[in-house]
């Protein structure tokens, strides 16, 4: 099984280094990223249609199971650590960048009197049906790009509990789409036989299943930065592959607090549920706290209505201030906040909340004379599935727990 090793050696390695140059994106910018993409494509074209490896299962390309396989899933990468729309640039950049070379060797049929060299003569026909071969695979890569989007989004909505089996039935599913497209393209061209067709599939099943093996590796310790909000609603995921900028305007005019800064309840009920399925599918905990400013009303009633609103403003100001980077600050109505932290068990979102309340008692106001407290309700899930309504219960348990004990105060299910 020496090809099988080799094939197993050069998916390595293709990961490795792609994955590699990903990551270098923070430091040089995300155009190399891009670059070895564009390089690879040629490479990738011409051994999926000449170069082959007989296996007991059938005929086997590097460049079809090593390379495209390989390429799909850094694009899949390439969305969960950026966007959608980041996708849509190399492919778009490919397309043209073939469409181009055909465009161009079309050209040199026109020359009459090509010169020829010894032992060389240019075969204008083999670089025809590169050409093809070229565009049809990269009009495929764009569906495919979209179908592996849209099906890694569902998935994680409905099926798959783990990141592994998510990443490997989004790319199982899409490369048995392809390559029952490409190879029929393939045929039509080269007169690639049958054999080609179910060995690649084959194949490419393994390759998808070690490639998402090696992201999951790669997501889990190497680059560990909060990903998109989603997992995301189908339409919204198709509207942020069209008209990102337009839906990012909408979220920015419609989803902040006018008064506090931070995000308001509409952009909670956006997000909130994604936020927690996506930390429960990654088998991490999540904590919501709900947090309530204590006798707000006095204030209000006797310092009036601007006075109050500074004081909004300065504990939205403490809170955000003390929350972790990755944490979530929402105004849910009223003088209640709500924040969502992911990565946080139930011990320390209650230490975390504790800083809170400690942090808005020592806050200087702006309205001269006041001081205010806050009272705070602490509910975890560590595991699901659980609703956004029933952690919001919970949590105003836990609050009006605190405020029947006398406000100013932290209160759970952690029992001091």
């Amino acid at each position: 099984m020496t090809g099988a090793f080799l094939l197993v050696l050069q998916a390595l390695i293709y990961l490795a280094t792609m994955a590699a140059v990903f990551h270098s994106r923070h430091r040089f910018g995300i155009g190399i990223f891009f670059c070895v993409l564009g390089v690879m494509h040629f490479l990738e074209t011409y051994l999926a249609a000449i170069f082959f490896v007989q296996l007991p299962f059938g005929l086997i390309s590097p460049g079809s199971t090593v390379m495209f396989s390989g390429k799909l899933m850094m694009f899949l990468l390439l969305y969960i650590k950026e966007d959608a729309e980041t996708v849509r640039q190399p492919i778009y950049g490919l397309l043209i960048g073939n469409c181009l070379m055909v465009a161009l060797a079309s050209i040199l049929r026109l020359y009459g009197d090509v010169a020829e060299l010894p032992g060389y003569r240019p075969d204008l026909t083999f670089l025809d049906d590169m050409g093809v071969l070229m565009i049809w695979g990269t009009a495929l890569l764009f569906l495919d790009s979209i179908a592996l989007i849209l099906i890694y989004e569902k998935l994680g909505q409905r099926i798959a509990n783990t990141l592994f089996k998510r990443i490997f039935l989004s790319a199982a599913l899409v490369l048995s789409f392809d390559q029952l497209l490409f190879f029929f393209g393939l045929h039509l061209v080269s007169g690639v036989p049958i054999s080609a067709l179910y060995g690649g599939w084959i194949a490419k099943m393994a390759a998808a299943a070690l490639y998402s093996a090696m992201l999951v590796v790669y997501l889990r310790f190497i680059e560990t930065r909060p990903a998109l909000p989603g997992p995301e609603p189908l339409l919204k995921v198709f509207d942020r592959l069209t008209f990102r900028h337009r839906y990012e305007d909408l979220l920015e005019k419609t989803g902040k607090d006018m008064l506090t800064g931070t995000s308001d309840r509409g952009q909670f009920e956006t997000v909130a549920q994604s936020l927690i399925d996506r930390a429960l599918t990654d088998r991490k905990p999540i904590s919501l706290l709900m947090i309530d400013i204590d006798h707000f009303k006095s204030i209000n009633d006797q310092y009036g209505h601007v006075a109050g609103d500074k004081v909004l403003k300065d504990v939205a100001r403490s809170l955000a201030g003390s929350l972790r980077s990755g944490d979530r600050l929402f105004r849910y109505g009223g003088e209640e906040f709500v924040a969502v932290c992911q990565d946080l068990n139930a011990g320390d979102a209650t230490v975390l909340a504790e800083r809170l309340r400690v942090a808005v008692e020592a806050t200087d106001l702006a309205e001269p004379g006041l001081r205010t407290t806050v009272s705070i309700g602490v509910t975890t899930a560590d595991s699901g599935p659980i609703s956004v309504e029933q952690m919001i219960r919970d949590a105003d348990t836990w609050l009006y727990t605190a405020k029947r004990l006398g406000r100013n105060r932290v209160e759970s299910a952690i029992v001091d």
